[in-house]
Order: C-alpha cells, then structure tokens, then sequence
C-alpha cells in the first residue's frame, strides 16, 4: 500500500444536493473508487441529502445503476455506507430526526458537501448550526462560484463564517486535485532542470486553454447569469496561474503555500475599462458542428433572441513583480470549441544566436505544455537532428510522459483526491478566502468595463476556436495559439 492510498479515519460525508447531477455523476464515483482501494473504513457513512422523496433503497438504486458501469464488484459493499435523508434547506420537516441520525460525536469527522445553488448555503449552515453539527470535527465544502462578484463573494463567505471558522471551510476547485497540476510542484522545485529557468529572462509567454466542445446544454440558465469569465477565468483558470507563477514556498504547509499563491493574485496587473479592449475578447457561439454533428447556438438554446452572456473569453494578462514582469499569460475559455482539452503551454526564449545553416531548418522555441484533460500528459519539445545521412536537418520532437503509460495505472480522479483531503483536514489544494477576494478584485472590472462598454460578444461559429479577434489578441505579439501539441 503507498502512502497515498493510505486509510483515513472513520467519517461521515453529506452530500447536500445528494441527487444532482455533480453528486452522482463525480462525487459518489470519487468515493466508490476510494472505497474500494480500501482508503474509506466500512464503518463510514455517506448521506446524501435532497428534496425528492426517496428513502435509502430508492437512493441506492439509483447509484448502483451509475456504479455498476464502472464497478469491480465491491458496489454492493460501498452501497451499504450510503443512505439518504429527504430534506428542504429553507423548511425545518425532518432536521430534527437528521440531527438525530448525525449524534452528539464531535470527535467524529462530519463533512458537509453544498453540492447547491449558493443561494441555499447561508439556509443549510444555519441550521448546521442550530443542531450544533457544526461542532468540533465539522467540516464544510463550498463549491464554485463563490458569488458573482466580490461583494457577493463577502456575503458568503461571512454568512458562512458565522458557523464555520476559516479552519473548517473549504472551498473546493477540482482543477487543484488534478495529477497534472500536482506534478507542477515537483517539476518546478523537485528538479534542478526547471527553476533557474522560470523567469522573464528565459520565459517568452505563457498559454492556459481550457476548451470545451459541449455548449450551455441545461445549465444554461444558471449560464446566462454566470458567463465565461466567471464561471471558468476568475477561478479555475486563475488557480492555475497561481500554481504555475507562485515563487516557491517554504515547505507544502497549507498556508505557506496559500501565502504564495495569495501575492501572484494580488500582482496581477488590472484590467479596467482603460485597456480592457485591448485586452480582453468575448465571444457568443453561433450555430455550427461539434464532434461532426450539428449544433444550435447559444441564443437558441437559451431560447431568447437576446442575451450579451459570453461563452468565450480571452484575456492578455501580466504579473507585475520582479519573476514574471513583461511575461504575458495568454489565458482562454469557451465552449463549442473544436476539442475538449485543458493544457498549459510555457513557451521558452528562443536561442539568442543559431550557427545552424538556413538548410536546417528553423529553429523552434522549447516549449512545456501540461495537458490535463482529457489525458493528464507532460510533453517538452525540444530540437534535435532528425536521424540519417544526408546533412544536419533540424526536428522539433517531443519528451512525451503518459501518466497512464508512465505509471500503468488509471489516474485518481480530481474529487478522490479532494474529498479524502477534506477528510484528513488538509486545506492546501483548497482556496483561502483571501485568495477569494483577490481574484474578484482583479475579475470585477473586467466585468464592469465590458458592461460599461455596451458591445455585445463577438459571435463565433461552433467548432472553431472562438472570434478572429482572439487570434488577433495574440498574434498582434507575434505568437500564436498552441493548437497542436500532439
């Protein structure tokens, strides 16, 4: 048994939100593959929590139809920690026999999971709190967004704070549980290879994709209020930046890793409604195809013919300190885009001087990109001469690390990770609320500058990589998009 697959004691998860599409489809998952690497005790219990009247067999069937796609004969077992409670967030039916069922042991590790809208987070730790389950080994988790802005944000974060401390809350971005991102640590301060080179004087940009080919689909109502930038760059997207621009920390302590990536957020230079068209692109898909089929646009399947919700953002953004200054971070989303695929790409400074004749062949810059989805890989190109008689030719080729390849075995998914986190009490991969704060300072007056604007988003068509401004963003600079790092 590694160290990573160790047991960890004896909990209690509730899943509020227990029958939504997060729960079953990544959640209950996560903790089945922990159960049954033997990391979860069988006298665990997890409980999911909605407002559909079903009971504990009725719940069970429904996640052993999603388990068994997928199960190794231990779904049965794991079924029996589940149960399930029916409850309303804003109604006190049925919190007493809850509380009941959770005891008075505040030794017992309790999480509590909002897996729901944040308009219901303040309602459910209110009563967390008034049956004092909120006491001792408690725990929450807030999923994303944390508000809409940063005044929101704070509203959240004090209602919540009234009956959970900082200690106990946390706020969970599954980007940070993800192999790929992991390994970011131990390729920047494991190697002596990498950090004397991460810096302006050897790094020429910097690229974060996070593509997807589904549209809005049945989230497009929580959508139309949320946007691009919102829902993927303010958090997902910024963590990443965080995790690859932070300067090393002291050690993996929670808060001395926090603290580092807490001073990249607060140095991002603003972006306002000065330089913001400079800047910043938005774009709206339109009809086209994805993954070969035909697909509506955005204003259809919201079904109104008038909405400036944006499904694509890029943005051109700097780190105002001495590592990263005049280093640009190339940062895009969207959906509806050729391919589903996150990556990271850090381009390197070419070479200041080529001996190579011209017959060689150019010389391409070095670069890193970090795939992590949907296969967690590492590739770093490099230019070396292509094999054979015939004079020197120049190739630019890949050292390319499969995870799965590398190690043989299929890669944890993100919430394994983070749930069992939770569970032992490590806040590090989650976000400190002064880390909150900071991003919706630095993303709000992106927000009012394009509503002060009054510019509708730039349409793009479904199945290509978002408006020709977004090219232009980039190749102005003369760079280009990474899109081929096969």
């Amino acid at each position: 048994m590694t160290a990573s697959s160790q047991p960890v004691e004896t909990f209690d998860l509730v899943i509020f939100g227990g029958t939504g599409d997060l729960a079953l489809r990544k959640l209950l998952p996560a903790l089945y593959h922990r159960y049954a690497d033997g990391q979860i005790p069988d006298d665990s219990r997890i409980i999911g929590i909605a407002r559909e009247g079903l009971d504990d067999e009725g719940y069970r069937d429904n996640l052993r139809a999603v388990l068994k796609k997928n199960g190794n004969g231990k779904v049965e077992d794991f079924l029996k920690l589940v149960g399930y409670r029916s409850l309303d967030a804003r109604k006190d039916d049925g919190w007493d026999d809850f509380a009941t069922l959770m005891g008075k042991d505040a030794e017992r590790i309790r999480v509590f999971y909002l897996s729901t809208s944040p308009d219901l987070f303040v309602d459910i730790c209110n009563r967390l709190g008034k049956y004092e389950l909120n006491k001792g080994k408690s725990r929450v988790v807030l999923e994303k967004p944390i508000g809409h802005d940063l005044k929101s944000a704070n509203q959240i974060n004090d209602d919540v704070g009234r009956f959970f401390d900082e200690s106990q809350t946390f706020r969970i971005d599954h980007y940070l549980g993800k192999e790929t991102v992991q390994n970011l640590l131990a390729l920047r301060f494991g190697n002596a290879l990498f950090e004397p080179l991460w810096n302006a004087e050897h790094i020429d940009h910097v690229q974060v994709t996070v593509a997807e080919t589904l549209g809005v689909g049945q989230r497009a109502g929580y959508y139309d209020h949320a946007g691009a930038l919102r829902d993927m760059v303010q958090n997902h997207i910024l963590q990443l930046v965080c995790m690859l621009a932070m300067e090393p920390p002291s050690s993996l302590a929670p808060d001395a890793v926090r603290d580092e990536k807490l001073k990249v957020l607060r140095s991002l230079k603003p972006i306002t409604e000065a330089n913001a068209a400079q800047l910043t692109v938005r774009g709206q898909y339109r009809a086209g195809s994805a993954e070969g089929q035909a697909v509506p646009g955005y204003l259809d399947e919201l079904k109104d013919h008038k909405s400036n919700t944006e499904t694509f953002v890029a943005v051109k953004a700097e780190i105002a300190n001495w590592r990263w200054a005049g280093v640009p971070f190339y940062l895009r989303t969207g959906k509806r885009l050729p391919e589903r695929v996150s990556e990271i790409t850090v381009v390197f400074k070419a070479v200041p001087h080529s001996i190579f004749d011209a017959s060689a062949g150019p010389l391409a810059q070095n670069r890193l990109v970090l795939r992590l989805q949907p296969d967690e890989d590492i590739k770093l190109w490099l230019t070396i001469k292509h094999p054979g008689p015939g004079g020197l030719r120049l190739r630019h080729v890949p050292l390319d690390m499969s995870f799965a390849e590398a190690f043989g075995v299929q890669q944890p998914d993100a919430y394994e990770r983070l749930l069992l986190d939770v569970v032992r009490g490590n806040p590090t991969l989650f976000m400190r609320r002064d880390e909150v704060e900071a991003a919706w300072r630095w993303a709000d007056p992106i927000l009012a500058a394009w509503a002060d604007s009054g510019e509708a988003p730039r349409p793009y068509t479904s199945g290509t990589w978002g408006p020709s401004a977004a090219v232009a963003l980039i190749e102005r600079d003369g760079r280009t998009w990474n899109e081929d790092s096969e």
